[in-house]
């Protein structure tokens, strides 16, 4: 069974967006394959990923709530489908709620009687749901199935969003999609492509066809939930005297301020700055300052390293 996403951010389920994402901050620090060389660190990471990329969205997290790691084989459109199946029986039944998630007992509950006659004994559940769950033998259309494939985009593609063309085999062989990437998109999220599944019986629709995105690892860019972390390398004299000085980031080549007076490894953070988000604010971008120095000197720029460092009383190993 897979482990409640809740607990692997370390959170009460009534947690709050801020909290979430403060725990999955902390986490993510702490488990980063680059910085963490544990080798239980990459599928540790993958997981928090996971995880925050589900409690993240507020609509993919109640989903979550209600019906726990089974969520996924749910169809959107459950309420619905479940609706016009017990119409078509000619009943007014409301107020079904299922076992599937988190705290419930398994199986369907029933709900309450609206004067039709019934009271719920009679009804044939494997019927009701089979269809849906793909339980038991269908009197009738059947829904295709949903189903999954994942798609790798680079982090500069997931940041800006787009189309982008897809091609995927299948059991009938290659097909080509248009897809629209949405900005912003992380790493394990879904995206719904409505009626491109499994073929479903008689008139039934078909299924929905969901890309799980998977992003490439990147050398300049890591990646941390919504947060971007960027190394800036600069000279001696730009970290001591301070400076302006281009940054690339995944939407392009911003300018960013070092201080005076910066040592490697000083963070900058840019509010805002990291990846898009649909439903609430941007990630940050941190800029982590690392000091470079020529890797061959000319004579003129040894002649003036070695005037400072006969003029410098600065010593970096002494304490204060």
């Amino acid at each position: 069974m897979a482990r409640d996403y809740y607990d692997v951010l370390g959170v009460q389920r009534d947690a709050s967006p801020e909290e979430i994402q403060q725990a999955f901050r902390k986490l993510a620090r702490k488990h980063h394959p680059d910085i963490n060389k544990d080798p239980e660190a990459e599928e540790r990471f993958k997981e928090l990923n996971e995880a925050y990329g589900v409690l993240s969205d507020p609509g993919t997290r109640a989903r979550y709530d209600r019906w726990g790691e089974d969520f996924r084989q749910i169809p959107e459109d459950y309420d619905e489908r479940v609706a016009a199946g017990a119409g078509a029986r000619g009943g007014g039944w409301s107020g079904w709620t299922t076992g599937y998630g988190r705290g419930g007992g398994g199986g369907v509950r029933q709900g309450t009687d609206h004067g039709d006659g019934f009271d719920g004994s009679g009804v044939d559940f494997e019927d009701l749901f089979g269809g849906i769950f793909g339980r038991g033998a269908a009197r009738g259309p059947v829904p295709g199935a949903d189903q999954e494939a994942e798609i790798q985009l680079t982090v500069q593609e997931a940041y800006r969003g787009g189309r982008r063309s897809v091609t995927l085999a299948g059991p009938d062989g290659q097909r080509t999609y248009d897809v629209r990437i949405p900005s912003g998109v992380t790493d394990g999220q879904r995206i719904r492509l409505a009626g491109e599944g499994g073929q479903g019986s008689g008139q039934a629709p078909r299924g929905d066809l969901y890309l799980r995105v998977r992003i490439k690892p990147d050398s300049r860019f890591r990646l941390e939930g919504r947060d971007i972390h960027v190394v800036l390398p600069v000279t001696p004299w730009e970290a001591a005297l301070g400076a302006s000085v281009p940054l690339p980031t995944p939407g392009g080549t911003a300018k960013v301020t070092v201080p005076a007076g910066s040592s490697s490894g000083r963070r900058l953070r840019l509010r805002g700055e990291g990846m898009p988000s649909p439903r609430g604010p941007a990630g940050d971008l941190y800029a982590e300052v690392r000091i470079m120095v020529p890797p061959k000197p000319t004579d003129r720029e040894r002649e003036l390293f070695e005037e400072l460092a006969a003029v410098s009383t600065f010593d970096p190993r002494k304490s204060g």
